[in-house]
C-alpha cells in the first residue's frame, strides 16, 4: 500500500482538508449544472492549469494518475460517436475528466490521516447515536491506499500476457486479477486480527 499524496510540496497542502473537499463538492455540482460545451472546455483547462501552477514534476505525477481513465473515455467517445451524439460525448468526457482530475488534486495534497478526519467529525451524530464509525473510517482508508495497487497489479498481470501472447488480454486477466486481491485481502486481514482486529465495544463521541 502507499500514499497517495504528492511529495511535491504545494500551497493546497497547507489548506484545511474541510475546505478542500467542501470547495471539491461546489465544483463537482457547479459541473453538472453547466450545459454549455465552451464552459466544460474552460473548466477543463483550468483544471489542468491548477496542475502545472507546483510545477512540472507535479503536473508529469497528477496526468500519470488521471492516465487510468482512458478506457472510460475511449468507451463514452466510440458509443457517442455511433450514436452521432458528438456534443454530448463531448460533454460527458470533459465533464468525467475534469471532476476526476479535482478529485485527484485533492488526494494529492491532503494527507489521507486528514481526510479520515474530516469524515469523523461528520459521523460524530452517528457516534452519539452509539453507532461504531471506526470500521468505516477504516474502509475508507483502505480503499484509498489499495487502490493503486490494485491498478498496478492489474498492469502487470496485462504485461505478462501480452510478453507471451500476440492476442489481447482482456477476460483472461479477470481470474488471476482476482485471485490476486483475495491474497492481498487475506495478508491485510491476518495483519489487522495481529494488531487487535479493528472492533470496539463502544466508541467515544
Amino acid at each position: 500500500m502507499i500514499s497517495l499524496t504528492s511529495p511535491v510540496r504545494t500551497r493546497a497542502h497547507d489548506w484545511p482538508a474541510g475546505v478542500k473537499l467542501g470547495l471539491l463538492a461546489g465544483a463537482t455540482f457547479g459541473l453538472f449544472m453547466l450545459s454549455d460545451l465552451r464552459l466544460q472546455t474552460l473548466a477543463a483547462l483550468a483544471m489542468l492549469g491548477l496542475y502545472a501552477l507546483p510545477g512540472k514534476r507535479f503536473f508529469l505525477s497528477g496526468m500519470e494518475r488521471l492516465r487510468v481513465l482512458w478506457p472510460f473515455v475511449a468507451i463514452l467517445a466510440l458509443w457517442h460517436g455511433l450514436t452521432a451524439t458528438y456534443g454530448e460525448g463531448a460533454q460527458f468526457i470533459l465533464r468525467l475528466l475534469t471532476t476526476v482530475g479535482l478529485a485527484n488534486l485533492v488526494t494529492m495534497t491532503t494527507a489521507l490521516s486528514e481526510m479520515i478526519a474530516v469524515f469523523r467529525w461528520l459521523a460524530t451524530p452517528l457516534r452519539r447515536l452509539g453507532l461504531n464509525t471506526r470500521v468505516i473510517e477504516l474502509a475508507i482508508a483502505l480503499v484509498i491506499r489499495l487502490l493503486p495497487t490494485l491498478i498496478t497489479n492489474g498492469q502487470r498481470l496485462t504485461d505478462a500476457w501480452r510478453a507471451r501472447s500476440r492476442r489481447r488480454p482482456g477476460w483472461r486477466v479477470v481470474v488471476p486479477f482476482t485471485l490476486l486481491a483475495l491474497d492481498d485481502a487475506d495478508h491485510l486481514a491476518d495483519a489487522l486480527r495481529a494488531r487487535g482486529g479493528i472492533l470496539e465495544t463502544k466508541e467515544k463521541p
